[in-house]
């Protein structure tokens, strides 16, 4: 897989997300995408994160873009986060890292001193044409969505 970079075009992927719903990227032409990582549902960052893209759902929406998050968790823990929060967008679930490996986002972390393999809190700004506008690696959840907002409008 070659490395993802701004201003190529992404290749098209297709991944399960919640009610039953295939997301293919080549599908969404015409429409900005934001593809959002995150490592596990029901944690507080993770949980922050995808409220606050909730929260600004109808902005994102206005500017001609659609959201996902992406976790490893399964379909079925995915519709209950989503629903629990009321998340207007679907849930992505990436359990055998099919998506993450396809946006370099598997890390190696530490927690508590042992080093594991995670999904850095990461996010993807894709136009409507399927290119690479813009991406945050390392995200601090604080701050964030406003940011990712902006880059839309910026489109």
């Amino acid at each position: 897989m070659t490395e993802l970079a701004v201003g190529q075009a992404v290749p098209d992927f297709t991944s399960e997300a919640t009610n039953d719903t295939t997301v293919a990227l080549s599908a969404l032409k015409g429409k900005n995408v934001v593809i959002y990582f995150y490592p596990k549902d029901n944690t507080p960052g993770c949980t922050t994160e995808g409220q606050n893209f909730r929260d600004l759902n109808a902005e994102f929406e206005a500017n001609n873009t659609v959201i996902f998050g992406v976790s490893r968790d399964s379909i079925k823990v995915h519709t209950n986060f989503r629903a629990k929060h009321e998340f207007p967008f679907e849930l992505i679930s990436d359990p055998e890292e099919a998506l993450c490996k396809h946006f370099d986002v598997i890390k190696l972390k530490k927690l508590y001193g042992k080093e594991y393999m995670g999904i850095e809190r990461s996010t993807f700004l894709i136009d409507g044409e399927g290119v690479l506008r813009n991406e945050w690696r390392k995200v601090k959840v604080k701050g964030h969505v406003d940011e990712v907002l902006e880059a839309v409008k910026s489109l």
